[in-house]
């Protein structure tokens, strides 16, 4: 698993967090998301296209908090409101992981792979929506 680094690709046009193709999973503690990413390498997830999300990361990078705000840039639809939940679990210390999973197929073997890890919030980037994850898919 790579550290994050934020590319043009995972932004829309407008400049918001949208990473077509990939799912985020936010966990309570670093150990948990290195525990994730691991369990995801095991079910076939590509290690280089996995990214480590610190909260550091999630705040200055994705969210473009300044400071003590609690938002970043403004963003209309659930982007945005998308965004602002991972600011409130990376204040919370939270970390995460970014999986490329473009397929439903991929999504089931996520969240199988994960099973019997709790994940505090996940969500999966399609082309046209953001679909909540939640623990016990398969």
């Amino acid at each position: 698993m790579k550290d994050f680094q934020l590319t043009p690709k995972m932004l829309t046009m407008g400049g918001a967090f949208y990473p077509t193709g990939y799912a985020v999973l936010m966990f309570p503690q670093a150990q948990e998301a290195d525990q994730a990413g691991r369990k995801l390498e095991e079910a076939g997830f590509d290690a280089q296209t996995m990214l480590r999300l610190t909260p550091e990361a999630i705040l200055h990078d994705i969210a473009k908090v300044d400071g003590e705000s609690d938002f970043g840039l403004p963003s209309v639809g659930t982007e945005g409101a998308t965004v602002n939940k991972y600011v409130k679990f990376a204040r919370q210390g939270h970390h995460g992981v970014m999986v490329h999973a473009p397929s439903d197929e991929d999504t089931e073997r996520l969240t199988a792979a994960l099973s019997d890890l709790h994940f505090s919030y996940g969500q999966k980037y399609h082309m046209l929506a953001i679909e909540d994850l939640e623990q016990g898919e398969s």
